[in-house]
């Protein structure tokens, strides 16, 4: 007998009056959020303006959900097609089921979007949210949790989860596979974080990095669970996708570090500093005008006088007409 546990919730929707409050939406909304706040420190950070990062996702966040529901659907079609299923429930979001292999495919097309209108290289924008990322999944996971769902094989450990009886699921104690993929999420953004740092990842290296280190710990995790899936030559659908993510990821790594090393010098043309456009529309009228100006004291503009100044006076001398000069010579004979 397994003395010690973790307690699933009895419930996961509570109901303020007719509205219904549910734990995953909750989990999916923090994370958006967090993923965003920390992806806006990060931004500004590298010289882009706040809010920047809030504005393109309002580009990728609904692509996000589409895409990422979507995949699950797809994937899962016998869920809501099949006899007996009631092909409505595919549009219930929010009794669980994103995949975030279409998530960030998806996701990815609306943050072009997003990227474009604002004159912003996407890869950049990807790099600065990738950590956010990876702590809003980190995030998510408890939905999983809130909804009973996405546990892994029976076992008597300590933090084994405890599920109820219910719809597809049968009373027991599992691994809690939701726990271990938050937990692996959160040394993801860490990892990325102190890459980052450490070799200063720029034009996309980051955002690989993130997936490729997400996809190791997805395929050991998805190996532990026991809900349903497609499998192909023994293994499960999503194994397969995170192998293959894992590859292009580590390609894009290897392939951008030799063409396109360093990081982008400007993330964000917009943010150029007024003083510096105004200095340099000041040096363009001046050589309009066909050189310094000075002041009454016979400083030039940038504060130089003495020689310079003189110099200038004798120059403007040795112009004058030839019929000054010839009086000037009557004068002194």
């Amino acid at each position: 007998m397994n003395l010690a546990f973790i307690p699933s919730p009895s419930t996961g929707v509570i109901h303020l009056g007719p509205i219904p409050l549910r734990g995953y939406a909750f989990c999916i909304i923090i994370g958006v959020f967090v993923a965003v706040w920390y992806g806006n420190k990060r931004w500004v950070a590298r010289g882009g303006s706040a809010g920047t990062v809030a504005d393109i996702a309002v580009w990728a966040v609904p692509f996000g959900l589409v895409g990422g529901r979507l995949y699950h659907v797809i994937t899962d079609y016998e869920l809501y097609f099949s006899s007996g299923r009631d092909w409505v429930d595919a549009f219930k979001i929010w009794e669980g089921g994103l995949g975030i292999w279409g998530a960030v495919a998806l996701g990815a097309v609306g943050a072009w979007i997003g990227c474009r209108r604002r004159g912003i290289p996407l890869p950049a924008w990807a790099d600065t949210l990738a950590p956010g990322l990876a702590f809003a999944q980190a995030i998510g996971r408890w939905g999983n949790w809130f909804n009973q769902e996405l546990y892994g094989k029976p076992t008597d450990l300590p933090w084994a989860l405890k599920i109820s009886e219910g719809t597809d699921r049968v009373a027991g104690t599992y691994h809690p596979t939701f726990l271990y993929e938050s937990l692996w999420c959160v040394g993801v953004g860490l990892l990325v974080i102190w890459a980052d740092r450490r070799f200063t990842l720029g034009h996309g290296r980051a955002f690989a990095l993130y997936v490729a280190s997400y996809c190791v710990g997805r395929a050991w995790i998805e190996h532990m669970r026991v809900d349903y899936a497609h499998h192909i030559l023994g293994l499960r659908l999503n194994d397969w996708t995170a192998l293959i993510m894992f590859l292009l990821a580590v390609t894009y790594l290897v392939v951008s570090s030799k063409l396109r090393p360093g990081r982008e010098e400007t993330v964000e043309p917009a943010t150029v500093e007024p003083a510096t456009v105004g200095a340099a529309a000041v040096d363009a009228a001046e050589d309009a005008q066909g050189g310094e100006t000075r002041d009454a004291d016979g400083e030039d503009t940038d504060g130089h006088a003495g020689p310079d100044a003189d110099a200038h006076d004798e120059a403007a001398g040795t112009a004058e007409p030839d019929g000054v000069k010839a009086e000037a010579q009557a004068e002194k004979g």
